[in-house]
């Protein structure tokens, strides 16, 4: 299973991967499929349901209007944040779709879209059931999606195995699925893992490589800066204000006037995951790392890298960005990146031990530095719960951006003053990991009944 960088950087739009992107994803491609019915076969109304901890967080995750643009032939990547207001609001009051091969289908957007709170389809905990119905009310077609985490979805035959993944397979130069191969691979070859990373991935983008990773640097960048300049309270209901403009204007007149304090280090790496998480709570722009909802560690340590570490470099940049893919693309393949699957553990602790990676491999570690400061990151997030407030990506997910981006670098400065031998490998700590979510009750896998969810403060 081959996973790329493109694969684990996807550019989107929040709030969340899994409950947003995924959606607009399989509703786009639902309605490909429904174009190639027989002509005789005349689609006239639209059926759609979400289960488990889409239907339980769903509102707040804006799954339901990602279903609504995803209809539309809206893809995350291309949509303009900016829109989607009035673009949700022309469908609530068409109550159809247009479908160029096959006319006017009917959708009404308060009906047709069911929010199901019985038992999650079997596959997963994101699953969604699209159903083309004739004039006569005849079931035209059926499809079963999952949302799997990062912006992945696939059918539930896809799931089982029965036909290609989504991410697709090829042959590779170095085809490691473990950290156990990879540490192999770069030994016998004498490569870095971002070297064979980079091999691989020009096995299958080849010129288009360089490219890519400099849009995904500057979505990253972008993001953050918007961020650091925005004001105001983010939607949703909660009343959460910004905060990372303010926190910002505070480090910057403090290093104007020498008084910034030894640990203010920490604080740049919190003002800029929280620039990152505030935008994705707001429906901005964002890149998935390896997930909208820890979208703001891998940003905020690269930017971190580049503005506070001595002898940062371009170079050294796309280093971090290859060396954390490879590390995301292993706990992708070996375990979860979902929360709704395996808690925030999956997402934000992912996202730590890719950061940690990355950071490692930038300033000049081994492979086996770079393997132990994944670990150690993924390591210190095991048994994090998914329990966001109101269903909403705010509480504690900004926040919990920011102590992950600190996590990393702690681990990433940890490791590279060993000399990479330690006790825990961490293909045992992904599986640790992998068991801890299936063991984890469903009130802490992101559906808001359980945790910080059910603790609010009473006023």
């Amino acid at each position: 299973m081959f996973l790329s960088v493109f694969d684990i950087f996807k550019i989107g739009i929040g709030p969340s991967s899994s409950h947003t992107m995924g959606p607009m994803v399989a509703a786009s491609r639902f309605l490909g499929k429904l174009s190639t019915l027989p002509a005789r076969l005349k689609c006239r109304r639209l059926l759609i349901s979400l289960h488990g901890s889409l239907a339980f967080t769903g509102k707040g995750h804006a799954t339901d209007r990602a279903i609504f643009l995803g209809l539309m032939g809206f893809l995350p990547e291309t949509l303009d944040p900016d829109t989607v207001d009035a673009l949700v609001a022309q469908l609530q009051d068409a109550k159809r779709i247009e479908l160029p091969s096959i006319g006017p289908i009917a959708f009404d957007p308060e009906t047709d879209l069911i929010f199901d709170f019985g038992s999650p389809l079997p596959g997963h905990a994101n699953g969604m059931v699209f159903i083309a119905l004739d004039a006569s009310g005849n079931s035209l077609l059926r499809q079963v999606w999952y949302s799997i985490g990062g912006g992945f979805v696939v059918t539930d035959t896809e799931l089982g195995g029965t036909t290609a993944p989504q991410a697709g397979t090829m042959n590779v130069p170095y085809p490691f699925t473990s950290a156990a191969e990879m540490l192999s691979m770069g030994q016998a070859s004498g490569l870095t893992i971002a070297e064979m990373k980079e091999a691989n991935e020009q096995a299958r983008h080849g010129a288009g490589l360089d490219p890519g990773l400099e849009r995904l640097n500057e979505t990253m960048n972008d993001c953050i800066d918007r961020g650091l300049r925005q004001e105001g309270i983010l939607p949703g209901g909660l009343s959460v204000r910004r905060r990372a403009r303010s926190l910002y204007q505070q480090l910057l007149n403090e290093r104007s006037t020498n008084r910034a304090q030894p640990h203010a280090a920490t604080d740049w790496l919190l003002v800029y995951a929280m620039a990152v998480n505030e935008e994705n709570a707001a429906g901005g722009r964002v890149v998935t790392a390896p997930t909208n909802g820890a979208a703001g560690v891998v940003p905020a340590v690269l930017r971190y890298y580049r503005d506070h570490c001595i002898g940062a470099n371009e170079g050294g940049a796309r280093q971090f960005l290859l060396t954390a893919a490879a590390i995301g693309g292993l706990i992708k393949h070996r375990a979860s990146i979902s929360g709704a699957e395996c808690g925030c553990q999956a997402e934000v602790g992912s996202a730590a031990a890719m950061a940690a990676a990355g950071l490692c491999a930038a300033l000049g570690g081994t492979n086996e530095q770079v393997e132990n400061a994944a670990e150690i990151a993924l390591e210190h997030h095991l048994g994090m719960t998914c329990d966001p407030v109101a269903g909403l990506v705010q509480v504690p997910c900004i926040e919990r951006n920011g102590l992950g981006a600190v996590k990393a670098v702690s681990a990433a400065s940890l490791a590279l003053r060993g000399d990479g031998q330690h006790f825990m490998p961490l293909d045992n700590c992904i599986e640790t990991m992998r068991q801890t979510g299936r063991d984890m009750a469903d009130k802490y896998k992101e559906t808001s009944m359980g945790g910080l969810a059910v603790n609010l403060p009473e006023c």
